[in-house]
């Protein structure tokens, strides 16, 4: 999906030997980029355990779901559905990969933009309309 949007470059980014993120380059207004997006794991697992499950679910089914295992596919298809929909957004001309992808634009040492942003506290405020 990523070559088919031109991705000249993608890779899966570790941590303490398990699969943390997606980085991958691709070409934007301002040059060829270089994005990368978290996977979450222990937020899905969280989540997946946490789920108000339907009454008919049964406590055999429910041990299935909240696995590490289980969090770990959910995970990586959640960043699979929701890239395949930033790519059809980018596709359809509704947005720019640039405008689509910014806070997971790599600025600097592997931090993203919006982790700066956050670790160095900015606050970006709407400005008032102009007439």
């Amino acid at each position: 999906m990523l070559c088919e949007a031109g991705a000249e470059a993608v890779a899966v980014m570790y941590a303490d030997k398990q699969p943390s993120g997606l980085s991958f380059r691709l070409q934007t207004a301002t040059g060829m980029q270089t994005f990368a997006l978290p996977v979450n794991i222990d937020g899905v697992s969280r989540l997946l355990r946490m789920a108000d499950y339907p009454a008919s679910v049964t406590t055999r089914q429910l041990g299935k779901y909240v696995t590490r295992e289980h969090a770990v596919r959910v995970g990586w298809r959640v960043v699979k559905d929701w890239l395949q929909a930033q790519l059809a957004f980018v596709a359809a001309g509704m947005v720019t990969v640039d405008e689509v992808m910014l806070p997971y634009l790599q600025i600097g040492n592997g931090i993203t933009l919006y982790r700066a942003l956050q670790e160095n506290r900015m606050q970006i405020t709407a400005g008032e309309a102009q007439n």
